[in-house]
């Protein structure tokens, strides 16, 4: 690789750009500074910014083929090797306040040996970590290494949003456990985020397992292990999306059947008044016909005689329906 100067890679406008020192530190690449052969270098971009776009396309780092998936027309999570180095897709969780964090955020990088070059247009907030590293000195020292550290912040990422969701399960079973229906379109979101987590975290972890197997020049053992490592963590993490997926549905079932019971219990009760007042309604209406002949049409106290009758018949109505049981 030709030596590459600070003034060159101003045109990209990046995000950040930085060289290793190979010691767990970097250097930022400015105006006056360069990146030279001798130590990798790490270029941070926003797709979406034109600069940086023109710099992508225009730039003679990249390979071609490389060059589209930067710019930002890959979605899902996938690797491609093209020489001896990796263009990579990621998917992380989107941090920003405005937004929720099932809108998963697009990461994607291509490292080789010497360079890293990595896009995105929404904040990537695991990078902070990362470069936060670098800057004290406790950071990556090889591109391998780096791209270690890169997923692993990304997967810790997505398991802190997972025990969330866990949690938010947790406390709508303990509603329904309490016979308290929960809000509108709280079960939905919930399902939304672990079903769309459960289809984009399954394949980055099969670009994790990848990149642990693949046998790449600028990947130690150890790099290797420690990738095989946050696979499986991921896939643990799977496990307990699929299991929570799966509790979503029993709690959507149980919230079906409480409704349903609700709505029988009431239907029921209407149902028992009817019974009461059945006979009485009978009575009024056979005695509110227009017609001579009613008994005690002309006794002053034939009304009250008259509905103390049909108290009593109520009285007597309940009573049977409590006998029989069915109140």
């Amino acid at each position: 690789m030709e030596t590459i100067y600070g003034s060159s890679l101003r045109e990209a406008d990046a995000v950040y750009a930085c060289q290793f020192d190979g010691q767990g530190g970097m250097t930022p690449i400015d105006m006056d500074g360069l990146a030279t052969p001798a130590q990798p270098f790490w270029q941070h971009l926003d797709y979406r910014n034109p600069k940086s776009y023109r710099w992508l396309m225009d730039t003679d780092l990249l390979p071609e083929t490389v060059k589209a998936g930067l710019a930002g027309e890959s979605l899902r999570p996938k690797i491609m090797r093209t020489g001896d180095g990796m263009m990579i897709t990621l998917r992380t969780i989107n941090n920003s306040e405005s937004e929720r964090p099932d809108q998963l955020v697009v990461f994607r990088i291509y490292i080789n040996s010497q360079i890293v070059i990595s896009s995105r247009h929404r904040k990537v907030y695991s990078l902070e970590q990362v470069l936060s590293d670098l800057q004290n000195g406790i950071g990556a020292k090889t591109t391998g290494h780096w791209l270690v550290e890169m997923v692993d912040a990304i997967t810790d990422e997505v398991g802190n949003f997972i025990e969330d969701l866990h949690d938010n399960l947790i406390e709508l079973e303990n509603r329904v456990l309490d016979q308290r229906i929960p809000g509108r379109g709280g079960l939905a979101l919930l399902r939304k985020q672990l079903i769309i987590l459960r289809r984009y975290m399954a394949p980055q972890r099969d670009v994790f397992a990848r990149l642990a197997s693949e046998r790449l020049l600028w990947m130690s053992d150890e790099d290797r292990y420690r990738m095989q490592e946050i696979s499986d963590r991921l896939g643990r993490e799977l496990d307990d999306l699929d299991g929570c997926i799966a509790r979503t549905a029993i709690i959507s079932d149980e919230i079906t059947s409480m409704m349903a019971d609700a709505m029988n219990r009431r239907t029921y009760t209407m149902s028992l008044l009817a019974m009461i007042f059945l006979p009485t309604t009978f009575l009024t209406g056979l005695f509110g016909v227009n017609l001579g002949g009613i008994p005690g049409n002309e006794y002053y106290l034939g009304f009250a005689i008259f509905c103390l009758l049909l108290f009593g018949l109520v009285l007597f109505v309940a009573w049977w329906l409590k006998k029989s049981k069915w109140l």
